[in-house]
């Protein structure tokens, strides 16, 4: 394990010294104090929790730091670029949601309509009951009501994730249910037409279980608005966003950077796809593969810049740079919270991500009414309205034990003037 991490303990230097160069300044912060982040992020390296890393920062629209640590590749010593493209898995969602909400402002549904009316599979939904000893579903009843699509965007359907420990794991198993990403010769409507067929865990709209709800979601648009899934993020939110580097399987003229998969198992190896909870069919997604998934709730690959400029659109409440994508108001109800949860002291969940309603609840820095989510392979992201800051922090590796990205939030708020 040292032999591989001498080559990183040489280009922390490097790499911190030459990317300021490339950072632009703002007001609002203390320079020295916001270079804290630097020295966080390459203690990191060096204790191999990650092989490197991309951490952005901005205010008031304005990038105050953008700045690639370490490797995106150790073996080939390759490293890391501040337009290095990461595997972003569930910062998709907020993308996903954001694409629903385009086509609730242009009428086409209701909020709290049922998923029913453009997904017949899911009428009539049942509650599991009970199961056998191998953990085979044996006793469901009917629903309390239908899944609106409300539930999906925050989490309350009752669906969840295969690889989660829940009581429906086996039951999702036996269907062929895809937890969101592979490289199989499977498209979206045939995923989601397995998940149909499962029962929920709970009534809709009575409590948040995290899982395939955005998958599901992602689908409804692409039935709705005619399109496959990458095609209505490249026409309505990619492209009129300047979005150039967001894809959900990569042009083979970008593949070269995409940043390697680490798993942290006795130090940094490079990932087989089988290492985590989450098993990948190839851990050269999204490059090598059948290429025809489109997963709403993991599925897309992007740069730190690329996500600043969907992230600040959503600051600025819906617009960037003369584009409107959605409205204020729309904007205003996504970060809203609705539904109670208990992963974040002092937080709640709206229509996309998680919301911060008491700073003393959740005991760290921050502000009320900030909005965060983060992706399985170690990205995150978080949006201050208050305070008109947006910060993404991006490593490539899971399973992984680093609370850096966490960190990553405190030394950015400790810099604020």
């Amino acid at each position: 394990m040292l032999a591989r991490l001498n080559p990183l303990l040489m280009l922390i230097v490097l790499v911190t010294t030459t990317v300021i160069a490339e950072s632009e300044s703002s007001d609002g912060f203390n320079a020295s104090r916001l270079s804290r982040i630097d020295g966080a992020i390459n203690r990191e390296i060096a204790a191999g929790k990650i092989a490197g890393a991309v951490a952005l920062v901005s205010k008031d629209g304005e990038i105050a730091y953008h700045k690639a640590f370490g490797y995106a590749d150790i073996a080939s010593q390759t490293s890391m670029k501040i337009d290095a493209i990461f595997r972003i898995a569930s910062m998709t969602k907020a993308i996903t949601s954001v694409g629903a909400m385009i086509l609730y402002e242009r009428g086409h549904f209701q909020l709290n309509d049922p998923i029913s009316k453009f997904l017949p599979g899911f009428k009539n939904p049942e509650v599991v009951i009970d199961f056998n000893e191998a953990g085979e579903v044996i006793e469901t009843r009917p629903a309390a009501r239908e899944i609106s699509i409300s539930d999906l965007l925050t989490h309350s359907s009752g669906i969840s994730y295969k690889f989660m420990p829940q009581p429906l794991q086996r039951s999702y198993q036996l269907g062929g249910v895809i937890d969101g990403l592979t490289a199989g010769d499977v498209e979206l409507k045939e995923g989601i037409d397995r998940l149909a067929e499962q029962p929920l865990l709970f009534d809709p709209g009575d409590q948040f279980a995290y899982g395939l709800n955005t998958d599901v979601l992602g689908y409804l648009v692409e039935v709705i608005s005619g399109k496959s899934l990458d095609q209505f993020f490249q026409d309505e939110i990619f492209e009129p966003l300047g979005m150039n580097d967001t894809y959900f399987y990569l042009p083979m003229d970008k593949a070269k950077r995409l940043v390697t998969l680490y798993a942290e198992v006795d130090g940094l190896q490079v990932s087989d796809g089988t290492e985590a909870d989450i098993e990948l069919d190839n851990p050269r997604y999204p490059i090598e593969g059948a290429r025809k998934y489109f997963s709403g709730g993991a599925g897309l690959s992007s740069t730190a810049y690329d996500y600043f400029r969907f992230l600040e659109m959503l600051r600025a409440d819906g617009h960037l740079d003369g584009v409107r994508v959605i409205s204020r108001k729309s904007v205003e109800l996504m970060r809203t919270a609705k539904v109670g949860f208990d992963w974040f002291p002092g937080a709640s969940f709206g229509l996309g991500f998680a919301i911060i309603e008491d700073l003393g609840t959740r005991g760290e820095i921050g502000s009320v009414g900030s909005y965060s989510w983060g992706g399985a392979f170690n990205t995150a992201f978080w949006v201050d309205p208050s305070e008109r800051l947006v910060g993404i922090f991006m490593a490539q590796v899971r399973p992984y034990t680093s609370d850096i990205s966490y960190r990553f939030q405190t030394a950015v708020y400790q810099a604020l003037e």
